[in-house]
């Protein structure tokens, strides 16, 4: 990205839309891997120079106020991330129709807000329209449809709705096992989910069978360092701490711990969530020492990358 910004720069200037291109795949990608602060200075001179050239409900336009608003839902800054939302989704609904992908995914991204911050009917309200776009525009059995359904799920767990959030993760799975296939990271997840739903209503053997058919699958498809490999064993070191069996969920940690460490880096937030994790199980270990210096380790690393005023910092 960086060979090709300098040379779109040089022969097209800053402003073509080669070179902004250019830059909002760079900002995605320090995103990715958690480089916030650069991230952000990268996609907000992707988004000035846009405005600069184009109008202001522009597809391009909204594309990077989308990925701000991915950003700043990174960072914590949940109000000014539903602000980038609403005002992508106010242009797409304009220009391109309530009904188009692009408006339909903003619409995916509001719910995920919504959810995170726990106002659970309106994120219901989201996925559902979504959903329901999803399936009018691209068919039922479209993956996007099942993704959506995973997702009301989400919301039907978080509203105590358990035995509604069991029944549309089964169809979710159905779908993207039929379309995408067993072994896809996001038929994993919605296995995943199951795995969650089952360790919440005290189905802990089901639990783990399903982390276990995820892991399997993951570590075969995927290699043992993807991040959808590393979710799984965090999963199961979660699973066997609540049951008390400290010794498997220390090694499931230490093992999602070296692996994101491997995978994004030290000061990725996975890895000071795994560090954070490893320090209730030495407490419950009575290795109190040790968990004391996780903790700051985890502490000093969210402060970094996240700020001291993040949700997971405090």
């Amino acid at each position: 990205y960086r060979q090709a910004l300098a040379g779109f720069e040089k022969t097209l200037g800053p402003d073509h839309e080669s070179t902004l291109w250019t830059i909002n795949h760079l900002g995605n990608l320090y995103l990715k891997q958690g480089r916030l602060l650069e991230a952000e200075t990268t996609l907000q001179r992707a988004l000035d120079g846009f405005e600069k050239t184009l109008e202001p409900d522009h597809k391009s336009v909204l594309t990077i106020v989308n990925n701000l608003g991915d950003l700043y839902q990174e960072r914590g800054r949940l109000s000014e991330a539903e602000a980038m939302y609403r005002r992508a989704l106010a242009g797409f609904e304009k220009t391109l129709g309530p009904d188009h992908e692009s408006t339909l995914w903003t619409i995916k991204r509001l719910g995920d807000l919504y959810r995170e911050r726990g106002r659970l009917s309106e994120a219901e309200t989201m996925y559902r329209r979504a959903l329901d776009g999803f399936e009018k525009t691209l068919g039922p059995d479209h993956a996007s449809v099942s993704m959506m359904a995973n997702n009301l799920g989400l919301v039907y767990v978080g509203q105590g709705r358990l035995s509604e959030a069991e029944a549309i993760y089964q169809q979710a799975l159905t779908g993207k096992e039929r379309v995408l296939g067993p072994d896809h990271t996001s038929t994993l997840q919605t296995i995943n989910n199951l795995g969650d739903l089952y360790q919440e209503r005290g189905r802990p053997s089901e639990a783990e069978a399903m982390y276990r058919r995820a892991l399997a699958s993951s570590e075969e498809t995927l290699g043992p360092n993807h991040t959808s490999t590393l979710r799984t064993i965090n999963n199961l070191g979660n699973l066997y701490l609540k049951q008390g069996r400290l010794l498997e969920a220390e090694t499931m940690y230490q093992r999602a711990l070296d692996g994101f460490e491997m995978t994004l880096g030290p000061d990725h937030k996975s890895v000071l969530k795994m560090a954070n994790n490893l320090g209730r199980v030495y407490v419950d270990q009575g290795r109190l020492s040790e968990a004391e210096a996780i903790y700051q380790q985890a502490l000093t690393g969210r402060k970094r990358v996240l700020g001291p005023d993040h949700a997971s910092t405090l």
